[in-house]
């Protein structure tokens, strides 16, 4: 009689009190490991990923503008976009058209529009290529374009250049390749919009200073850009520099020499001179121009930083 009792109670328990205990500790060892296994192989997955993103942020060539306002970097940046086929489309063209209106009664490119006066002050006026980088309009925020040149990236940043704006430089430091430090060269006889009191190209070439001097920037390629040259040959003609900068040497309607000056200036800002101080005399608004100085850049910038883009 017991052992029917043992038995019908045996058949009562439930399903899991009737097993082999030992059973039991398998199956649970065996979705421990799966779930161990599981977690490895997520981790080498997020490991290989981020191993990726190290290397593709590393092969970034990052590029910042600076340089105070009214320099030429935004122009500069719609040049790079030009000239990687990065063109504007209908929306972007027409957006540019209020811009242009305001920098028909007031800009440094007055003439250009008002030459083209009767063409923009048609209903149906859609802005050109070239009216889009005559245009002027001070850059607020970060603006940024990516392009790629021989499967190498590229990002190229345009921080404002406005004593209000120049706080958001901190912002765009890190990780960056190369510096092309931006200055209006003809503007040796104007002050600031923001301070009627301080000359502009001693302001840039105190900024200049700041940057080049900076220990973040002891690994960085600094590239002076003396913008303009379009402009400064017209002014030497009728403004002499010596009235702002005595210290001038040579002949004031020379341009070689003023440019020479412009030059020296800036490179005795640095307190390191034993590299050499690679600068280029641009006009931003000639596309050819950007061309044929942004690709000596580009070499410079790659020989420069070799190994940190992982091209050998």
């Amino acid at each position: 009689m017991s052992g029917v009792v043992r038995t019908l109670s045996r058949c009562l328990l439930p399903a899991e009190a009737s097993r082999d205990p030992g059973s039991s500790k398998d199956r649970s060892r065996e979705r421990d490991a799966a779930q161990e296994r599981e977690a490895r192989r997520r981790s080498r997955e997020i490991d290989a990923m981020l191993a990726r993103e190290r290397r593709a942020v590393r092969r970034l060539v990052k590029i910042l503008l600076l340089g105070a306002g009214e320099s030429g970097k935004s122009t500069f940046l719609k040049q790079m976009r030009i000239i990687n086929g990065h063109e504007f489309d209908q929306k972007a063209l027409l957006d540019f058209r209020d811009t242009i209106y305001e920098n028909v009664l007031k800009s440094e490119s007055v003439k250009y529009f008002l030459d083209n006066l009767d063409r923009i002050g048609q209903l149906s006026y859609i802005p050109s290529k070239q009216d889009i980088l005559f245009a002027r309009k001070a850059t607020k925020g970060i603006v940024e374009h990516d392009f790629i040149i021989k499967k190498i990236p590229f990002k190229m940043v345009d921080v404002g250049g406005q004593r209000s704006q120049r706080q958001k430089w901190f912002q765009c430091f890190d990780g960056i390749t190369s510096i092309l430090f931006m200055v209006s060269s003809s503007e040796y006889d104007q002050v600031l919009m923001e301070d009627r009191r301080t000359n502009r190209l001693v302001e840039s070439m105190n900024i200049f200073e700041t940057i080049v001097n900076n220990k973040l920037f002891l690994n960085v390629s600094i590239i002076l850009f003396l913008n303009k040259t379009d402009l400064l040959v017209e002014k030497i003609r009728t403004v002499d520099i010596r009235k702002n900068f005595p210290e001038f040497r040579g002949d004031p309607r020379r341009l070689e020499d003023v440019q020479a000056f412009l030059v020296q200036s800036f490179s005795r800002k640095r307190r390191n001179r034993g590299k050499p101080l690679f600068h280029h005399f641009t006009t931003a608004v000639d596309t050819e121009n950007i061309r044929f100085v942004f690709h000596a850049v580009k070499d410079t910038i790659l020989q420069e930083n070799l190994k940190d883009i992982m091209l050998q």
